[in-house]
């Protein structure tokens, strides 16, 4: 459950972001968003498209690059709004946070390995868990300096470290395969398994439905351990701020978004 804290300072974060986005794409002085644009000669960004700007009114471009744009800078809202929640149940939790360490050269080459053999072979029954311990057992010793950086770190009361990649809920094959060597170099870094590191590939939302028996991405089940490794949607919220997280969470985005949607209209396609 959220802290009614918690909720005011995400309402307000979301708050912020959005009306970030509309300053940015909210038309210039002078412009009428029922106007067509005129075509630029030359753009250094290559966002020229000529026979868009030549039928559609501006304030529905405008709406689309928002909405594209929305559509990428969202992920990160994730990372604050699960970070703002754990805060209020454990014992701290941050972004972005850095692992740095010396990691041996024999779990280099076990994480190598084990990266080559999900590659050619998928996981097909293999234990994420257990290759986490394999890393651990062969940790120590002589290697080289590196670093890994978490989108979410939580250290919980009892004092288990998580370490969370939040990432789309529709990676590629390479993307899953990356994932899994920065999560087993985690484990690496700090020289310990589960249950006292974890480590998981979590997606804020199920592309497919609400529980997690429902989703089937194709590269997530064949080149992850979706049981072990990987948590889809409402277990990751549930696992950061408890039961019933997941349906909070979204109610507050719901309500930010009843409550901003009307200015995104009125601001990007209607010129008010």
């Amino acid at each position: 459950m959220i802290s009614d804290e918690g909720k005011h300072k995400i309402k307000g974060y979301l708050e912020g972001f959005i009306q970030g986005l509309i300053d940015e794409f909210e038309p210039p002085t002078g412009i009428n968003p029922r106007d067509l644009r005129e075509t630029k000669t030359e753009s250094k960004k290559g966002d020229i498209k000529p026979f868009h700007e030549a039928i559609i009114p501006d304030g529905l471009m405008r709406i689309n690059e928002f909405e594209r744009s929305f559509s990428t800078r969202l992920g990160t809202t994730y990372e604050e709004v699960a970070k703002i929640i754990a805060l209020g149940h454990h014992k701290d939790a941050q972004r972005q946070y850095r692992v740095e360490g010396v990691i041996s050269s024999k779990a280099i080459k076990k994480i190598e390995f084990i990266k080559n053999s999900i590659n050619s072979g998928g996981f097909k029954g293999a234990d994420y868990l257990k290759y986490a311990k394999d890393v651990v057992k062969v940790a120590n010793g002589k290697g080289e300096e590196r670093y890994r950086i978490a989108d979410l770190y939580i250290l919980t009361k009892k004092g288990k470290e998580m370490f969370f990649e939040i990432k789309s809920p529709k990676p590629n094959k390479g993307q899953c395969l990356e994932a899994t060597e920065r999560l087993l170099e985690f484990h690496a870094l700090k020289k310990t398994a589960n249950p006292k590191v974890q480590t998981y590939y979590a997606m804020a939302y199920n592309p497919y439905g609400i529980e997690k028996e429902k989703y089937k991405h194709s590269f997530v089940v064949n080149y992850m351990d979706v049981g072990r490794q990987v948590l889809i949607g409402k277990e990751f919220w549930e696992l950061v701020g408890g039961n019933g997280t997941y349906s909070e969470v979204l109610e507050i985005y719901r309500t930010v978004g009843r409550e901003k949607g009307p200015d995104m209209i009125d601001k990007l396609a209607l010129g008010y």
